[in-house]
């Protein structure tokens, strides 16, 4: 069945502690200081080693949350009951040539970005966000991008040489705030509505894709595509020099198959029965999270939104 296949999130990672900065609510300060961003990555790359290699889904729970966490913990959960002993070949992920894009920021949750190289194949940078919920919760990474060098925009600076963040809602000065961006994405997918979105792979595509699948008669592929809310799935971004920004937004897409009367699906991933739940008599919904980052106008200004990055992952399966 070729849409049971999962696709995953570059490297299966994990959540973490990081180091304990307690800041005011109302304090414009920075998210927190060089040398710690880089303790929490230190951090985050060991645990996340760890949990590849033993295909162990809480610890991952303790460096990653939001869209990539989601993925990530799935798909592990999926590979330990296929490989309860785990992945003893696991290629530990490296990420050198760091650069910390850290904003200065009042209240939570609080954010930075890293951009790094990392040692997978591809000259893509390895873009992670992480967050802070509470003065004294754990950083978690929230977002994986991998983008092409050349497309990384230009980041504006404030006068202490910080990044800039962008304000998720009606302030944030830009053709669609962060915080519209997956309800106009999902319905864009859904109904090619708005003119918010330029053509490509994760756009005009992937409408075109459906379109196909929904004609074939061998088997009813029907699509539903929902937005994802905070707390669990915050936006964020930053200001680049131009006015606009690049902001990291997720979202849900499930895909339900229908064969007919007389026929009964079948799945033969063991990736996918993993997270199979019901018994596939008639149908199967394919359940997935999606994790994205793109580059925004700022109001006024010509341009749409354009993708960088788009990873999407089989979070769950329904069979009926």
């Amino acid at each position: 069945m070729p849409f049971a296949a999962a696709v995953t999130a570059g490297a299966l990672l994990a959540s973490l502690t990081g180091c304990v900065t307690v800041h005011g609510e109302s304090a414009v300060v920075p998210a927190l200081s060089k040398a710690e961003a880089a303790k929490v990555l230190g951090t985050f790359v060991k645990k996340n080693n760890q949990a590849n290699t033993a295909y162990d889904a809480e610890l991952n729970a303790t460096i990653e949350s939001g869209a990539l966490g989601a993925i990530d913990q799935a798909g592990l959960k999926s590979r330990k009951e296929v490989r309860p002993k785990g992945n003893p070949d696991y290629r530990p992920l490296e990420l050198t040539d760091t650069r910390y894009l850290i904003p200065e920021q009042a209240g939570w949750p609080k954010f930075f970005v890293t951009d790094s190289k990392s040692n997978r194949k591809g000259q893509g940078r390895w873009l992670f966000v992480f967050q802070r919920d509470r003065a004294d919760g754990p950083w978690t990474a929230s977002y994986l991008s991998v983008v092409d060098p050349g497309e990384i925009p230009r980041f504006a600076r404030d006068e202490h040489g910080h990044v800039k963040a962008v304000p998720v809602g009606g302030g944030s000065g830009l053709t669609v705030s962060p915080d519209q961006l997956s309800k106009r994405y999902a319905r864009y997918l859904q109904e090619g509505a708005g003119e918010d979105f330029a053509p490509g792979p994760h756009t005009s595509k992937v409408r075109e894709q459906r379109e196909k699948a929904m004609k074939r008669t061998s088997v009813r592929n029907e699509f539903a595509d929902q937005p994802a809310q905070p707390p669990q799935y915050a936006p964020f971004g930053l200001r680049t020099k131009d006015g606009g920004a690049l902001v990291f937004f997720a979202s849900h897409h499930h895909h339900k198959q229908t064969l007919p009367k007389g026929y009964q699906p079948q799945i033969k991933d063991p990736l996918v029965k993993a997270l199979m739940s019901g018994t596939p008599k008639h149908s199967v919904t394919f359940k997935r999270v999606s994790e994205q980052v793109v580059t925004v106008p700022a109001r006024g200004k010509k341009g749409k939104v354009t993708f960088l990055s788009r990873i999407e992952g089989l979070t769950a399966a329904q069979g009926s």
